[in-house]
């Protein structure tokens, strides 16, 4: 088995490549990406990449036609890769997140590789009241990072896959610690916030819901799509890919933390405007069609996980939203040092 996983380098990718080689050890892995967080280590005590047999750096709106030869499934994790970033960089968020990577899919296609797994997300349920949203309901992106994963789910919908199967894995939002962990999502923000300061201070009023899935369980459900057959859900599936029991308001996380950091006080802003981006999901479509491949760690176990991992880095920087720790900031380093264009390509 030949796996090639674009945007290798990130947040998700090394904890799936360990995965796979675990499960997979004789299989072919090879890696795709620019290299902008390759520096952002956190307690690794391996390059993660060294756990894959070839590395190659370029930017995924140029993958090369020939990395495809032979390959059996392609996951596509290279994106740019959360709300700040998309706002910042919106008509570069769709080239990215959206052009690259339906044109990689078709790239696929044509090199006939068997299975195409795109990451996509949750969040494009935007603003969602009247109950857990199901696949079939209607969307509501609020941000140019939502509105782009729609875009790359309406745009795979639309080509023509010949015989490949494509699944858009919608994402609960990501947590847990990783090789390069980041601190810009919430569960992550709410523990280094405990361990630096002793303190969350929850911007919102707390209300808004979230559906939460570890970095683990996003590889287990990455290792059932580069499987799946198309009797299984079609051809194309998009599937929301958690589980129900991780379906929290940002309040009760904070809560959790608390209780499991002693000392930890909660601030909560009751006085500030509601947080539009709202909104629980319904996993069943998941749970029926890859009952092998549950979420299996608990809220406990990933804030245990996060806490063990950061005192093991001896983390204790309270200003950590300025740091490498932030994707945002390590993007505008690389633009104040001369290394990065606005269009996020590298300066030659």
């Amino acid at each position: 088995m030949k796996i090639l996983i674009t945007g290798n380098m990130g947040y998700v990718g090394p904890v799936l490549t360990r995965y796979l080689r675990a499960r997979y050890p004789h299989a072919v892995i090879i890696g795709y990406d620019s290299g902008f967080f390759g520096h952002c280590l956190t307690g690794a005590g391996l390059l993660p990449e060294a756990q894959a047999d070839v590395q190659h750096f370029g930017d995924a709106r140029l993958l090369p036609k020939s990395l495809l030869e032979g390959v059996d499934a392609v996951v596509q994790l290279a994106a740019v890769s959360n709300d700040p970033m998309g706002n910042r960089y919106e008509a570069v968020t769709d080239d990215i997140n959206h052009r690259a990577a339906v044109r990689t899919a078709e790239l696929a296609r044509d090199a006939g590789v068997k299975n195409y797994v795109f990451a996509s997300s949750c969040s494009m349920y935007g603003a969602a009241e009247g109950g857990p949203r199901r696949e079939t309901d209607q969307l509501n992106p609020l941000t140019a990072y939502a509105r782009s994963k729609v875009a790359t789910e309406r745009g795979l919908q639309t080509i023509d896959l010949g015989g490949m199967v494509s699944t858009a894995l919608r994402f609960a939002t990501a947590c847990g610690m990783s090789p390069r962990t980041r601190l810009d999502l919430v569960l992550n923000d709410f523990v280094a916030c405990a361990l630096a300061a002793g303190e969350i201070t929850v911007l919102s009023d707390g209300t808004p819901w979230r559906p939460l899935i570890h970095v683990e369980d996003m590889a287990r459900a990455i290792d059932w799509a580069i499987h799946r057959e198309a009797g299984n859900g079609g051809q194309f599936l998009a599937v929301n890919t958690g589980c129900n029991e991780w379906n929290y308001q940002v309040r009760d996380l904070a809560g959790a933390v608390a209780e499991a950091i002693s000392g930890t006080r909660v601030s909560i802003n009751t006085d500030a405007p509601p947080d539009k981006r709202s909104y629980s999901v319904d996993f069943s479509l998941y749970r029926e069609l890859a009952p092998g491949h549950q979420p299996q760690v608990s809220l406990a176990e990933a804030i245990l996980g996060l806490k063990n991992g950061l005192e093991g880095m001896n983390f204790r920087d309270a200003s950590f939203r300025n740091s490498q720790f932030m994707r945002l900031k390590v993007l505008e380093r690389h633009m104040e040092e001369g290394r990065l264009g606005e269009d996020l390509h590298w300066i030659r």
